[in-house]
């Protein structure tokens, strides 16, 4: 029997698991955070190496029974700076006398599709606080549509619902826009009553912006217009995320899979954009997610040995 693991990493923790050929779980662990292009490679390293160690000595196995390891994390996308974290992992290995031969640092969401899918065509939409849509054809091609980044596009993420949520506030402070329950909201929540209070949080204090996100929701439950027209832009955006994805996949049905609190939680948001999928696609499925991302890591951890193994040994 040969056994994988598999690593779901992120900026918080990073969860590790063990599984056999059939992915039935053998160990799981849940360590520090593993978003290197923060952390550093050095400290990544300690960390996935420690995780890895103390779930191999939880299942009885020993390292030599491992065939081979992918870890999913935020970063991993980028095949340059994935390479530099294998390196730096190889390199660590090998001063531990760990024998770790097959190991590959993929991104957060390519594991997640993989999980979501068992390995087979679908897409992904993750919402979270960028975003981003993955999709896999029926030939295994990857495809991708956003995923540019808050300069350039995370539209219908987090961070873009929060920036818009705190542009109002900031255009009500100056008697620019029209009053919005989001300047209470805020208030409460964070204390911020001020022009100049909202300008130190965001440009010195580095602030979570995402973190409007659910009080830009909370206000559209509450029939506060401004809150409203926010949600609209930003749906028509996730929308015209997935007619891009069809057109890559080219599938008669596009099966789609939500990542992310902001549509896998019933809300005003994430039934807004149900309601728009229903109403203009007769061909788009939305599915579950079959399994969690650490079992899309394992998937990938098994293709990476038997394409490096043609012959299984």
């Amino acid at each position: 029997m040969r056994y994988f693991i598999g690593l779901d990493g992120g900026g918080t923790k990073t969860k590790c698991i063990i599984t056999d050929e059939n992915l039935n779980v053998i160990s799981e662990k849940v360590g520090g955070p593993s978003n290197f292009l923060m952390l550093g490679t050095e400290t990544v390293t300690e960390t996935i190496i420690q995780l890895i160690e103390s779930c191999v000595k939880d299942s009885e196995l020993d390292f030599h029974s491992i065939s081979s390891i992918v870890l999913g994390t935020t970063g991993g996308g980028r095949r340059t700076d994935a390479e530099i974290l294998e390196n730096s992992i190889f390199n660590y290995a090998r001063q531990k006398n760990l024998p770790i031969s097959l190991f590959r640092v993929e991104s957060d969401a390519r594991i997640a599709l993989e999980g979501a899918f068992s390995g087979k065509s679908g897409s992904i939409l993750i919402a979270g606080t960028g975003s981003i849509m993955f999709g896999k054809d029926k030939n295994g091609t990857i495809h991708r549509v956003g995923g540019f980044g808050r300069f350039l596009g995370d539209e219908g993420s987090g961070f873009r619902l929060g920036q818009k949520g705190l542009n109002a506030v900031a255009k009500q402070f100056d008697g620019r826009g029209e009053k919005t329950l989001l300047s209470e909201y805020v208030y409460h929540e964070f204390s911020i009553k001020s022009p100049e209070e909202l300008i130190t949080e965001i440009y010195r204090n580095n602030f979570d912006i995402a973190s409007v996100a659910p009080l830009v929701i909370r206000a559209a439950e509450n029939s506060d217009k401004i809150a409203q027209e926010i949600i609209e832009t930003e749906s028509v955006e996730v929308i015209l995320h997935i007619s891009s994805m069809k057109r890559k996949l080219n599938e008669k049905i596009l099966l789609l899979s939500f990542i992310g609190s902001l549509l896998t939680k019933d809300n005003y948001y994430s039934y807004l954009i149900k309601e728009k999928i229903v109403q203009q696609f007769d061909d788009v499925l939305i599915k579950e997610a079959e399994n969690p991302p650490e079992i899309g890591a394992v998937i990938m951890a098994k293709e990476l040995f038997y394409n490096s193994n043609p012959s299984g040994v």
